[in-house]
Order: C-alpha cells, then structure tokens, then sequence
C-alpha cells in the first residue's frame, strides 16, 4: 500500500522508537510488528497501516500494542475492528465480550455478540445484546430492527412487529422499517400485513432513490412472495417496476426467467439469521459512498458472519474492496462467490477487470477473452473486454470489439445503450469523430437522459467548438440529473472556461472541487479559472494542493509550469491549447479519490475550514438522510448549494471534506436570515 500521511507521522514515528522504513518493509506484518519494541512505536504504526486501509498490517501492530498494554481499552477496540473488518469475526470475540459495557464502543461489540448469539440461535440473549445505552439514529436502526428479528426467531411474530412498528425516526427510515415488516410478516405467515408493507415500499420511490440498492431487493422479495401465491401477473408487475428503476439488473432478469419457466421463486430471507443480516447489508449498501468504505465494510462483515457465502454480500465486500484500490482482496471476494449463483458471471468479469487494475493485462483480456467464449451475446463481457483496451489506450481494439458487440445485437434496447457509448468514446479517441458521433445519438436514443452520455457528448461539441449552445444545454442536463457528481458538475464549468465565460466557470468548479475535494484535474481547473478572474494567489494555491494530490505527469507538468509562469493571454491559451474530453472506460470500476489527509504540514497544506460556533439559541441542526450530499443539503436548508462551505465550517468533524457525511449524522447548520 502506498503510505500517504502527513510529515508529522514520520516525526512521531522517529520519536516513538519505530523505524518507519523499516516497519513497512517487504517481509510480513507479523515479523515486523515483533520489532517493536514499544506501546506507542506499536500504535502509531498500527495507526498509519490503518490509514492506507492495510488491515493485516494494521492488526499485527495492534497485536504487538497489547503485548505492552494488554488492558488498553482503546488498543482492544481498534484491535476488534481490525479483525471483524478483515473477516476474522470469532477472533473479534473475546474482545467483543470484554468491551461490551464500555459505552463509546458497545454500538460494535455488543452489536458483534448479538450476531453471535443470532448464529447460536440464542434469540433472547441476542435481544439483551441489542440495548444500547447510547446511540445514534443509525444504531437505534440497526438494533431496533435486529431485535424485531430477534423476536420473531424465538417464536414471537407479534412481539416482531410490534418492535418494527415502534421504531420512530427520522423520514429515512420508512423504506427500511417497511421492507423489514413484510419480510417478517411473511415469515409469520400474516398475508394482508406482508402485502401492505410490500406495497408501502415498492409506492416509496423516493427513498428508493437514496437507497436503491435495497429499493431494488425489496421489489425482488415482493414479487418472489407473489410468485409464492400463485399471482404471477402481480410478480411480473412488480419487476416491471424494478426494470423502470435500474434498466438490466441482472437478479431482475434471473427471477423474471424463473417466472417465465414457471418455477418457484425463493425467498430472499428465509430465518431470523438471514433478516438480521439483510437490514446490515441494506444499511451498508445505503451508506457506501466516498470516505464510507471503512464503517460499510464493518456492518458487510457482520452480516456475512450470520450468513456466510451469500452472493450478495460477498459481491459488496468486493466493490468497497474495489473503492478502497484494493484489487488483491476484490479478487479473493469474487473467488468466493458460488459457481450456482448468477451473479458469478459479472464476478469473472469483475476479477478480470481487477487483474487489469494490478496491471495483469494479458491475465485480464485472457481472462475476460474466456468469459466471452462462454457467450459471445454477453454485451457486459465486451464492455469489460473493452474498458481493459481503453485502459491501455489500446482504442483500435476496442472499437474492432465493440463493432462485433453491435452486430451481435438484433434490436437495439435501452440496456445496450452503454455499447453504442463505448464504442462511441472509442471512435473519438481515434479522432474519427464522423464515427463517434453517431454512437453517442444512438445511445441517447436509447436512454435519452443518460447523463455520461449527455456530458461526453455535450462537452465534445464544446471542445470542437460546435453546436455550443445545445451541447452546454447537454451538460446543463447532465449536472441537473447528477448534481454530487464531481466529474460532471466540472465539465460544465470547463465548458464554461472554454467560452472564455470565467465567472460562471469559478462557481461550478468550486462547487465540483467541494464535491471531489481530493481530484488533482479538478483542482486544477478550479486554479485555471481563478487565474483568468484575477484571482492569482488562490491560483497558486490550487496548482499547489494539485501536485500534492499526485497527478499524472501531464497534469503534474502543467501546474508546474503555471506555478512558475503563471497563464498567458486568453488568445494564446486558446490557440495554443487543446484540451481532451474527459477520460471513460466501460465497464470499470472506477476508483474512488483518495481523501485529503485530515492534518499535514507545510506551506501547501489544506487549510482547515474555519469553525464557526453560532448562539445556543440559533442552533439549528440537520439529520442526513441516504443518499444526501452537502450540496443537496444546501440547496434544501439554505437555497443554495454553494453555502455548504458553511455546513464544513460549522462540523468540525467533517475534518473539511464533504464525503465524510452518513446517513443519521447530525450537522449543525447556520442560523436562520
């Protein structure tokens, strides 16, 4: 892993007695945590593995931290999550049981017995496990509807409703509270409160959009209860809701088969153990997002020690792998996923493209050439097959493959959209735009307000000059369908700055480097802009943090040299200059940003956000809700979405980055005008 922490860590590290060279060296974590040889050279290690996401590094120096201090409490917590983070839940235990009355840690190791005790079937003492003697709206969740699993496993279905039903909370969590009651209805075999839950939730479109992923299983679980009962017609209706939301998702179309062939459906839960482990994996889902990945893999974990195997999960833990730029762990997570499940061809095409991250790229177009030999009508294997030549810049192939992926296709549907746009990006990567334009019309064709499409297509009109106002009308559109979209929301201030309109151009970069604070090309185009408004040392300061983002030698190279000759006239830059379409690659995944370091040194150091403490009687304060951005909090709380600047201010916490919120956090907002 790459160690990216501030000049203060290696200082510290120095003063504790560790060698960081040498505590990070190429033999195993293990061998090199027994040379420590003090408390704090142990934690202080275990703390920066930690914060490369190095979990077996991490959890060797906490091992050899408790060797020193064997009572430390906050050592055994770090020491806890480290190990039920990596999967080594029963390991996690022991801790769990002496931590489970220390109250700023009991939401983890109490929450970690009662899973044990679900697997145990031990339901009563899993209900004592459950009271918390603190928590957040996030825990009461957790808890609340894990105790009504809890109930219902011991036999007492109403006890089990009533426990659903008597949850209170903020409006997000209906979509939850709702699902949980059907799937515990059905089990108690009470039909008409199972029905009107199933249809609550699937009528609930909008916290469908915060929360898609469990939006999307809820509507798998009704219509399989549907198919249960012999109301096939109702089954199919209910997935022709789900296709509406997520054109092309796959379970949808396996259980939509099923149904077709006249086979029974099952169901998606079928005990106590399996409930309680969907409301953990239906939370993780809905708190994934960037700076999340850690506190998501934990409750992952959780559920996959009560339901171990289970293509749902296993497929989660891989993509937060994936988040994290972990390919090696992806890879093992996809390995795991059964070869009966159907989601085992999208995890071989998966593992392919993770085998391309680690720059495997003959094993990944081997690997991905075999999956497409297995179905040659498989367009999402030629989407992986051709994101792999993307990433090799290798476009002739992918444009030769992508031309075979179209002949394949009879008639055109919306899910083939994303082949036409590939195929697309791959002509304009060739400069042969008399062929990529069309590609980009059809795949709007199909999907009209498909906003990757609406932004390449736009922004190439712009960058060649044409059709200007109806490509800005284009990423206008896009942005208005993706406004937290950091790539999106900067090409339209991009555009911007391409028409020489720079004002207009410093409002939407700042608000795109707000959303992606941690993109070097973002950052850099917020300087460009500053610059041509006049702005000149808030220029240099963007180049600056630019180079301390890591960037590629391009734009390394450009920001150096603007930081020494700063930017010429407007006609020359114009002329001089040709600046590309913003990068795409089917099918991948693509990564996270890295997020700023919470404290560095040195003159180009991040500033902290000024932290503004407003009167006890103006306080004014906000639960998130899935799905929620500052920015859209702004715009909700305080007409504007460009205020979120002050939300950072005024929530320390944050640490001055935007994708540190989560559902059920509380921020405090400014007063009222």
């Amino acid at each position: 892993m790459r160690l990216r922490t501030g000049s203060w860590f290696v200082a510290a590290g120095l003063a504790a007695g560790v060698s960081l060279s040498s505590a990070f060296a190429a033999t195993g974590p293990e061998e090199q945590a027994a040379k420590v040889s003090s408390l704090s050279g142990a934690y202080l290690a275990a703390r920066i593995a930690d914060s490369d996401n190095d979990l077996p590094a991490a959890i060797a120096y906490y091992r050899r931290a408790m060797v020193f201090d064997p009572d430390n409490q906050g050592v055994q917590q770090s020491l806890m999550l480290g190990l039920i983070s990596q999967g080594d839940f029963d390991e996690a235990l022991p801790l769990a049981e002496k931590l489970k009355e220390a109250p700023e840690v009991e939401r983890f190791s109490r929450v970690a017995l009662a899973v044990d005790a679900f697997r145990k079937k031990d339901f009563s003492n899993a209900e004592y496990l459950l009271k918390l003697a603190l928590g957040s709206d996030l825990d009461r969740l957790i808890t609340g509807i894990m105790t009504g699993w809890a109930k219902q496993g011991g036999g007492d279905s109403a006890g089990a409703l009533a426990a659903i039903d008597a949850l209170e909370g903020p409006e997000w969590y209906e979509l939850f509270l709702s699902y949980h009651r059907a799937l515990i209805a059905e089990q108690a075999g009470n039909d008409s409160v199972a029905r009107k839950a199933y249809d609550e939730t699937a009528e609930n479109l909008s916290a469908g959009g915060a929360a898609p992923e469990t939006y999307l299983r809820a509507l798998e679980a009704y219509a399989g209860y549907l198919v249960r009962k012999d109301d096939r017609k109702g089954a199919l209706a209910v997935l022709d809701k789900a296709d509406e939301f997520a054109p092309g998702r796959l379970t949808v179309q396996v259980l939509r088969n099923q149904i077709d062939k006249g086979a029974k459906a099952p169901a998606i839960v079928a005990n106590a153990q399996e409930g309680a482990a969907e409301i953990l994996l239906n939370l993780a889902t809905a708190l994934n997002r960037s700076g999340g990945e850690s506190f998501v893999r934990l409750y992952l974990q959780y559920a996959n020690a009560l339901r171990p195997r289970s293509d749902a999960i296993l497929i989660q833990l891989a993509g937060v792998a994936e988040q994290q730029r972990d390919a090696e762990t992806a890879i093992a997570e996809y390995e795991k996923i059964p070869d009966s499940s159907p989601m085992k061809a999208v995890a071989e095409l998966q593992l392919g493209l993770n085998l391309a991250d680690l720059e495997r790229y003959d094993e990944a177009i081997e690997h991905l050439k075999s999956s497409l030999a297995e179905d040659p009508d498989d367009m999402r294997a030629y989407q992986a097959l051709g994101g792999v030549y993307a990433r090799q810049e290798n476009y002739r192939a992918a444009a030769d493959l992508f031309d075979v992926a179209v002949s394949r296709i009879d008639e055109p549907e919306r899910t083939d959209w994303n082949v036409f746009y590939q195929r697309g990006i791959a002509y304009e990567r060739l400069k042969e735009w008399d062929k990529a334009e069309p590609n980009f019309r059809k795949a709007l064709e199909l999907f009209p307000d498909q906003p990757q499409v609406l932004n390449y297509l736009g922004y190439s009109w712009v960058d060649m000059n044409i059709n200007l106002e109806e490509g800005l009308d284009l990423i206008r559109r896009a942005v208005e369908l993706r406004p937290s979209d950091g790539y999106i929301v900067d090409s339209l201030g991009w555009a911007y700055y391409k028409l020489g309109r720079f004002d207009e151009a410093v409002s939407e970069l700042q608000r795109a480097v707000g959303l992606m604070p941690a993109d070097p090309v973002l950052n850099d185009h917020l300087g460009d802009a500053y610059w041509r408004v006049g702005r000149k040392l808030e220029a240099t300061f963007q180049w600056r943090h630019t180079l301390q983002l890591e960037p590629d030698d391009k734009v390394k190279a450009d920001a150096e040299n603007k930081l020494k000759q700063g930017l010429g006239p407007v006609e020359e830059r114009a002329a001089s200059e040709t600046v590309e379409a913003p990068e795409t690659a089917a099918a991948t995944v693509v990564p996270v940003p890295e997020l700023p370091e919470a404290t560095e040194t040195g003159a180009q150091a991040v500033p902290e956000p000024v932290v503004i403490e407003p009167a006890a009687a103006e306080r004014r304060t906000h639960v998130v809700a899935p799905g929620q951005s500052l920015w859209s909090i702004a715009v909700e709380k305080l007409g504007d979405g460009h205020r979120y600047r002050e939300i950072l201010g005024l929530n320390p916490s944050l640490r001055g980055d935007p994708g540190r919120i989560m559902p059920g956090q509380e921020l405090v907002l400014p007063p009222e005008n």
